[in-house]
């Protein structure tokens, strides 16, 4: 059975019983996807005095400690108190809304003078402006790029300075309304910038202007066979008072 969204006067219709999951999962040890330098994931056995959290150890339950770093483990929604000494800028104030029409574009980085892998703007517009879903206007940018290694699922990517974006293409965002951006890349920003964080401010507008309610989301895996188009974006994270979170963002294909 279909349902339906309305979007900007339109209604698209989707199959709730067919989700596209691009979230990549978190799980312990040294094969799976890590960035900027953080620990593995770690699940430990709680025991505390006879109590051990583990069945197959011989205990009633099983009850474990995570260890995560949301910023480096897996995929993870950020907001803009990512970049703002302001506590009460948690992804859980900030997100409210969980359904959003989103556009699936892929684009080839290119490599510029210096050796970076870079997302151009142009590029990017020439991919979103084209095709028959153009006149739609989305609230969320699923951006993949391209070509699409499998390795993306497990690759380490501390010091190795990974592609990210022109930092024209995420002000682009921001003046045309794009509420969310999620990515297959360790962040928007070049690895290592100095601190200065340029997409990453622009896309927030922050701090003049800033998008209180904006979001990014980084280290997603979007499989080849998923089309670009448009797509129902149900953005799943925890309720943690972070500047980020473990996510699980979840398609489903709109006509």
């Amino acid at each position: 059975m279909l349902a339906t969204y309305p979007h900007h006067g339109r209604t698209f219709s989707f199959n709730p019983a067919a989700p596209l999951d691009i979230s990549l999962p978190l799980a312990p040890g040294e094969n799976q996807v890590n960035c900027f330098w953080a620990e593995p994931v770690q699940f430990d056995v709680i025991r505390v005095g006879s109590f051990v959290g583990s069945v197959a150890e011989g205990g009633s339950t099983n009850y474990k400690r995570v260890h995560l770093t949301p910023h480096g483990n897996g995929t993870h929604t950020e907001c803009y108190g990512h970049i703002s000494p302001d506590p009460q800028a948690t992804l859980n104030r900030s997100l409210r809304r969980f359904l959003f029409v989103a556009r699936l574009v892929s684009v080839q980085p290119r490599r510029q003078a210096d050796g970076d892998e870079v997302v151009l703007l142009e590029d990017f517009r020439r991919e979103l402006e084209g095709g028959p879903d153009a006149a739609v206007r989305p609230e969320a940018i699923i951006l993949r790029t391209i070509p699409n290694h499998k390795a993306k699922r497990t690759r380490q990517y501390s010091g190795t300075n990974p592609t990210y974006l022109e930092p024209a293409l995420a002000h682009y965002l921001a003046e045309h309304h794009i509420e969310h951006l999620l990515l297959d890349l360790p962040s928007v920003d070049r690895e290592e910038d100095a601190g200065q964080l340029l997409a990453h401010h622009a896309f927030w507008q922050y701090p003049h202007a800033t998008r209180q309610h904006a979001t990014i989301t980084e280290l997603i895996f979007v499989p080849d066979e998923v089309e670009d188009g448009l797509y129902l974006l149900n953005l799943q994270v925890t309720s943690l008072e972070l500047d980020a979170s473990p996510s699980k963002p979840v398609l489903y294909a709109l006509t």
